[in-house]
């Protein structure tokens, strides 16, 4: 039985990342974009557990990676914040490895 992220060790999960990026080069490289998908979001999800929560805010909006969009966030369950992407009132959760620069809050 495999461990879960939340159990491993720092060198076990950078151990995991690599594994994920060369099963999603695999899946790339045969055309298989439903297997490269679910290899990117486990890696995320990895990548996750290296972030430190603390450098992150409640109250405050966060950049997401790769996409042109702010997220606010609410509270914090584990790795994942919980909030709003801005213009959405739809409370979703992003892992923290997703966020990026505080954005300022303008009013």
């Amino acid at each position: 039985m495999e461990k879960r992220y939340s159990q491993m060790t720092e060198h076990e999960i950078r151990t995991a990342i690599a594994e994920l990026n060369e099963k999603a080069k695999k899946a790339e490289q045969m055309g298989m974009v439903s297997e490269l998908a679910v290899y990117e979001r486990k890696k995320t999800l990895a990548e996750a557990y290296m972030v430190n929560p603390e450098a992150f805010s409640k109250g405050s909006a966060y950049e997401v990676k790769n996409e042109d969009t702010t997220f606010y966030i609410d509270y914090f369950n584990g790795v994942f914040a919980w909030g709003f992407r801005k213009g959405s009132e739809e409370l979703e959760a992003l892992p923290l490895s997703l966020l990026g620069n505080e954005v300022e809050q303008n009013g």
